[in-house]
């Protein structure tokens, strides 16, 4: 059973949040290439489309975290320092994106629909709370990789 929801976790990770990470990354250029040009309608819908792909797949992750408690509980280690610390780092992770990045791309998309453009300073934060989202979803997979102090193994 222990394989089975590992499984699952890793592949709703990779499923879930490798394309929020990536669409995220992408939306504060291509907000700077729309904002830059009214007339282009693609580059318009190029953010609108990461942005739905943003919101869609955060919600599909929340089987990451759903599905890593069921095998830290079948495996016995949700009290291990490793785990406690990835379970921090993701909710802040989830909470970056929730409280950030949706609610910036929100703001850059509604921006650029009645004004057609977008000061530079407004997408480098966006970029800047994607950075962050990103890097704390690395660390969190370096410590699911590495469980420093872990005694079930590797």
């Amino acid at each position: 059973m222990t394989k089975i929801l590992l499984s699952l976790h890793v592949l709703a990770a990779i499923i879930a949040i490798g394309p929020v990470s990536v669409a995220a990354s992408m939306f504060p250029p291509a907000a700077r290439r729309a904002g830059a040009s009214e007339s282009d309608t693609s580059t318009a819908a190029t953010i609108q489309l990461l942005h739905r792909i943003c919101r869609v797949y955060a919600g599909i992750g929340l089987a990451v975290p759903v599905l890593g408690f069921a095998t830290a509980s079948y495996m016995g280690v949700l009290g291990s320092a490793w785990l406690i610390a990835s379970i921090i780092l993701t909710a802040a992770a989830a909470g970056i994106l929730v409280a950030l990045v949706l609610p910036s791309q929100d703001k850059l998309l509604a921006h650029i629909t009645t004004n057609g453009t977008i000061e530079r300073s407004h997408t480098a934060q966006l970029a800047m709370y994607t950075g962050f989202f990103n890097l704390l979803w690395a660390a969190v997979t370096v410590l699911m990789v590495v469980r420093p102090g872990s005694t079930t193994g590797v």
